[in-house]
């Protein structure tokens, strides 16, 4: 009878084992899905990032180049 009784017992062991790697597995495809939602939302920022960059930069440059620009300055009397 104790044979049996061993037998039942790693059977259960098994099923809660093949249970909980069920679960594992179904939570790893969950954070796999996320992770991937979340690397095409940094690579939507990065672009946003690299296009308000670009527009700062632009603007500066033109910024500057009105602020050289001798015809745009006031005269000393004003």
């Amino acid at each position: 009878m104790e044979g049996f009784s061993l037998l039942e017992a790693l059977e259960t062991r098994i099923e809660e084992l093949e249970s909980q790697l069920a679960f594992q597995e179904d939570a790893l495809e969950k954070f796999n899905a996320i992770v991937t939602r979340q690397q095409g939302q940094i690579d939507d920022l990065t672009v946003q990032v690299k296009y308000l960059r670009d527009q700062l930069l632009e603007a500066a440059s033109g910024l500057q180049d009105v602020q050289s620009d001798p015809a745009q300055e006031k005269p000393p009397h004003y």
